[in-house]
């Protein structure tokens, strides 16, 4: 049984940090590609990062320079370092295990709450 159990969210200033962490279980964590997922309210869940089993990342326009996405494959944990904060980013999210391609997911986690008060 696979499971993804995000840590690391809260309430932050504008213009501070947080880290996410994701511990995985129950997959080969070193041969799969891991996203972080976020959705605001009335809002679609959208990829803000994404790393490959390779070590490539991509990001979405409206987080990069602010936001690291980095993986710890002996420990099966995948973490976001988030700085620069806004308003803007705050949303709940989800750590999840790539499909096909990054717009298929195969597993989610349960979300974190990020919010950035101004």
């Amino acid at each position: 049984q696979v499971h993804l159990v995000e840590s690391g969210g809260g309430l932050v200033q504008a213009g501070g940090s947080l880290r996410l962490s994701c511990a995985a279980s129950g997959i080969i964590f070193s041969m799969k590609s891991m996203g972080w997922y976020r959705q605001a309210p009335g809002k679609q869940r959208e990829l803000v990062a994404g790393i490959t089993s390779g070590g490539r990342t991509n990001y979405d326009d409206s987080v990069k320079g602010r936001f690291t996405i980095s993986r710890d494959n002996a420990k099966s944990t995948v973490y976001l370092q988030m700085n620069s904060l806004k308003p803007e980013d705050t949303a709940v999210y989800y750590c999840a295990v790539r499909g096909r391609d990054w717009s298929n997911v195969d597993y989610w986690g349960q979300g974190t709450q990020v919010t950035v008060s101004s």
